[in-house]
This record gives C-alpha cells, sequence and structure tokens, in this order.
C-alpha cells in the first residue's frame, strides 16, 4: 500500500457494541455498578463476587453492598479500627526517624596507627564497638573538665 492511496476502508473494523436497552430512566441517571453491568461488558480483572448469584430469579445481587444496617455498621467499624492503627504506625515511625535523626551527629576523629589498632584490640576483647568505646572516651573526658 502505497502512503497516499491508504483509505479507512483498507482496515478491518470491528462493528460497534448496542446498549442494552432494557435501562430505565432512573438507572441510566445513575452510576451503574459491577453487578449491573451485563456479564459481555465486564472486564476480565474485575472480582467474581460481584456476578450475580440469583439465578432463580432474573435480578442480580450485588455482593459488594452489605444487605443490612448492621453489616454495613460492622465494616465501618473495622475499616475505622484499620485505618486508626495505620495512623498510629506512620506516627510512631516519623517520631523514630526523627528520634534517629537527632541522635546522630557526627565527628571526624584522624588517629595515628598505633592508636587506632590499640582501638580496635580493646574492642575486640571487650566485645563492643569502637564508637562506643570513643563516646565513652569524650564523654569521660567532658565530665573530668567540666563540660
Amino acid at each position: 500500500m502505497a502512503k497516499g492511496q491508504t483509505t479507512v476502508s483498507d482496515f478491518a473494523v470491528a462493528p460497534r457494541r448496542s446498549r442494552p436497552v432494557e435501562q430505565s430512566a432512573t438507572q441510566a441517571a445513575s452510576v451503574s455498578t459491577p453487578a449491573e453491568l451485563p456479564t459481555e461488558t465486564r472486564n476480565a480483572n474485575q472480582s467474581q463476587e460481584a456476578a450475580p448469584l440469583g439465578s432463580e430469579t432474573n435480578k442480580p445481587v450485588n455482593r459488594l453492598i452489605a444487605p443490612t444496617e448492621e453489616a454495613r455498621r460492622e465494616r465501618a467499624t473495622t475499616r475505622a479500627l484499620q485505618r486508626e492503627d495505620s495512623r498510629i504506625r506512620l506516627r510512631d515511625l516519623k517520631r523514630a526517624r526523627a528520634r534517629d535523626r537527632e541522635s546522630k551527629h557526627y565527628v571526624n576523629c584522624p588517629l595515628d596507627y598505633d592508636t587506632k589498632t590499640r582501638l580496635q584490640k580493646a574492642a575486640l576483647e571487650n566485645d563492643v564497638k569502637m564508637t562506643v568505646i570513643m563516646k565513652a572516651a569524650i564523654d569521660q573526658f567532658l565530665k573530668d573538665n567540666g563540660y
């Protein structure tokens, strides 16, 4: 096919689907739920729970809306508790991060080879980290000098 000779009739086009005529004016005005849609227009990735289960009657059963007030109240309470738990966990995480930010102030300290090896040996023998020893030494020095 040459570029200038291509027309719309050269391509295969699927026919459009017709909309169901059975919808009343009130249903057409409202937003339809997945259970109200015909099965051929549902996406494959929608859950099977939303499918109509009432085969003995032609009226579809909507599994997404709780049938009783008590069930709706229970669902709302459960969601509220989950949101509250999430909010508390997020607040605690923010506090922990703020505490970590406040507690870490680094100081670089160049050491000669002998001092570093003595520090490593002391840390190894006492099963503590070198930073713990350095913090304790600095703290002791500051206390002894009145700081």
